[in-house]
């Protein structure tokens, strides 16, 4: 959402803010528009500039040049040490001349459902299949309130996801709905359910000819009935009937950590790697600098493979210790009430 327009400095260059979704938590950053398209800034020590939600427009960066120009350029009341675009799978050929990096997608062809379960793992076939024979249905559903507080009830199962804290645990309707709320004309949310409890669900949005997954979530306590399994099924099968070509579930290889459960997971669900170009282009004599040491790829991207294992290992284990701490906070608060109310009475 695009706020009101704080300053001008330029009557062609309108510099605003736009509120962000960043780890769970909406904010406002910088923003300007540059031919017609949203540029916003995010970052405090690492000012990256890029498209707003460019991943999920069909449109890429019209004009990079300008951009850099506009960027470059202080009076432009707005401050940047990387300006980032990418180019759009299948597009892998490079057609700049800049600093870039070939990122790693999982993609999945789906122009056809039995063109996608040639891809999939026999494993993971007996895992569709078994959903099916132990009553999960898989149906696209509407976004309305029941499909929220579904959401929800996936949602606040557990603090802890994939060995780190849950960004979405505990929040209200209201913010699960402004969060799941966008791009609702050019999306689908499958859904899978075990009768009347919903078991997960998935959010797809289409961009042209390729469907990217927003966001695939499902219970914890529920997975031996499989319903992530499911819903990609349900997924190809979706794209395969609206002419999608491509399935895109984000990023194949996290940099150099390239050994996790959820790589393996998109492999037997028929994934595979897609190299696009992807572009980080210096600003400042700062930025000059963290693009010659690529300190823009964060701790996945600077530390050795043999050290990540271990600090990911540490981070699940003092996740874990954190959920710990929080469901045993609301017993403390009653046994202290408990006795609160004990000595008000007397006993």
């Amino acid at each position: 959402m695009i706020g009101t327009a704080t300053s001008a400095p330029t009557p062609d260059v309108p510099v605003r803010t736009v509120e962000v979704s960043t780890h769970g938590k909406w904010k406002k950053v910088p923003a300007v528009e540059i031919n017609g398209q949203t540029i916003v800034v995010r970052g405090k020590w690492i000012r990256i500039a890029s498209m707003h939600d460019e991943d999920w427009l069909t449109a890429s960066v019209i004009d990079p040049a300008e951009c850099i120009r506009v960027l470059k350029d202080r009076s432009a009341g707005v401050r940047a040490d990387i300006f980032y675009f990418s180019q759009k799978e299948p597009d892998t050929d490079p057609r700049y001349n800049y600093p870039l990096e070939m990122r790693s997608l999982a993609v999945a062809k789906v122009d056809s459902f039995d063109a996608w379960w040639k891809k999939v793992s026999r494993g993971t076939k007996c895992n569709i299949k078994q959903a099916k024979k132990r009553s999960v249905e898989v149906n696209v559903r509407q976004f309305d309130d029941e499909l929220v507080r579904g959401i929800m009830s996936v949602q606040n199962e557990s603090p802890i996801r994939q060995g780190r804290r849950s960004y979405h645990y505990g929040k209200s309707f209201d913010q699960v709905k402004r969060d799941h709320g966008s791009y609702l004309n050019t999306c689908d949310f499958i859904c899978a359910y075990h009768g009347d409890e919903m078991l997960g669900f998935l959010k797809l949005v289409y961009r042209g000819d390729v469907a990217l997954i927003m966001q695939l979530n499902s219970k914890l306590k529920r997975q031996s009935l499989r319903p992530a399994n499911a819903m990609l099924a349900k997924a190809a099968e979706v794209c395969a009937a609206r002419g999608i070509r491509y399935l895109v579930y984000g990023e194949y290889n996290y940099w150099n950590k390239r050994e996790c459960s959820l790589l393996d997971f998109k492999a037997h669900n028929g994934f595979e790697e897609m190299l696009v170009p992807s572009y980080y282009v210096p600003i400042t004599t700062w930025g000059w600098l963290l693009v010659k040491a690529r300190l823009y790829r964060g701790p996945l991207g600077i530390l050795p493979m043999r050290l990540i294992g271990p600090a990911l290992d540490l981070r699940r284990k003092w996740h874990e210790l954190f959920a710990k701490m929080l469901r045993a906070t609301p017993a403390i608060c009653a046994e202290t009430q408990q006795s609160k109310d004990s000595i008000a009475s007397g006993v």
